[in-house]
């Protein structure tokens, strides 16, 4: 390489780091800004300007909430300075791979970040807590085997006929102090927010166990519990249209239009969602099948689930086992999830 290349490499890198400072600056110095007023403050080309924005993006440096036409560019703050907790290696990875916070503001943190902006956030000891948020997972992990939670002795106790053979969860909603596990974090907002994106992501989770069900159980039919809030992209339905079920059939499983649409979690007493699930959701089915998997979002009481499931053997459309899965479920009261 020339020397006159050596320099021009460097003016090149000083530039890009020069622009980057620019558009940091101000950001912070604005809040939020959309790309026309980068465009006009840096004046730069659009493309040298999206190089420059996605740069940032993939250091962690800014983030962006909207959708185009209305895209803002935000300040990502940094929680923390690297090296300035003495956590052990093995608790932090333990903690990037299970944890999950949304902030308030729409911002999805993961990992050993958003552990460390949460702590921070709720004035807590890093080092201290980091070790008891291990703690608590691995209290719950001892119900978990083959990647899925046995949730069958919670229904046993809550129920005086339980007509499910079997019931799993993904994982917990919540844990007791800390709150939605990633799991309950990304039901919630995939829901709440329409997100496509999130949900696809949230589907990738639930498939290789929806999978690892079928072949184990020998499932004959599948049945997806059907949602009562209406929305424009309903959760349940992508999974439906987005879950291989190879060669199960698929159970017609309708909900009840009723005058007034009662959804599961605005009912606190247990008898009523037990009316609510036996009244509302009907099996449109004439075939009969052997072993069934039922599938629904989130476990509360169990109510829905489990009345579906009589219902399929009432009306002898499930000659076999009845398995329910439910993406989340409470590890305690059902009142807990309340929420999705």
């Amino acid at each position: 390489m020339t020397v006159d290349s050596k320099l021009s490499t460097v003016y090149n890198r000083d530039m890009r780091n020069d622009t980057s400072e620019r558009i940091i600056e101000y950001i912070g110095s604005k809040g939020e800004v959309s790309a026309k007023d980068l465009g006009d403050y840096i004046g730069i080309s659009r493309q040298g300007l999206y190089r420059q924005i996605n740069n940032l993006l993939e250091k962690g440096a800014i983030y962006k909430i909207g959708k185009p036409p209305k895209v803002f560019y935000l300040l990502k703050n940094k929680p923390f300075v690297a090296g300035a907790f003495f956590v052990e290696e093995k608790i932090k990875a333990k903690i990037e791979k299970n944890y999950l916070i949304i902030t308030p503001t729409g911002e999805k943190m993961e990992g050993w970040e958003g552990f460390i902006y949460w702590c921070q956030k709720t004035k807590q000891d890093v080092a201290k807590v980091s070790k008891e948020y291990i703690a608590i997972l691995e209290k719950y992990n001892q119900f978990r085997k083959n990647g899925l939670i046995d949730g069958l002795g919670k229904i046993k106790t809550t129920f005086e006929k339980v007509f499910l053979d079997k019931l799993f969860y993904v994982d917990f909603y919540s844990l007791e102090r800390f709150g939605k596990t990633k799991l309950g974090q990304l039901l919630l907002y995939a829901k709440q927010s329409q997100d496509k994106k999130m949900i696809k992501k949230l589907i990738e989770e639930i498939n290789p166990r929806i999978s690892f069900l079928l072949k184990k159980y020998k499932i004959d039919a599948v049945g997806f519990i059907p949602p009562t809030v209406k929305r424009e992209v309903q959760f349940m339905k992508e999974l439906e249209r987005n879950t291989n079920i190879l060669k199960a059939q698929k159970i017609s499983l309708l909900k009840i239009k009723t005058e007034v649409a009662i959804p599961q979690k605005t009912l606190n007493k247990l008898a009523d969602r037990m009316e609510n699930a036996k009244k509302t959701i009907l099996a449109d089915e004439k075939a009969q099948y052997g072993n069934i998997l039922l599938i629904d979002d989130a476990v509360g009481s169990g109510a829905t689930l489990n009345e579906t499931a009589g219902q399929l053997k009432r009306k002898k459309i499930c000659r076999g086992k009845i398995v329910g899965l439910s993406i989340t479920g409470s590890a305690k009261g059902f009142d807990v999830i309340s929420e999705v």
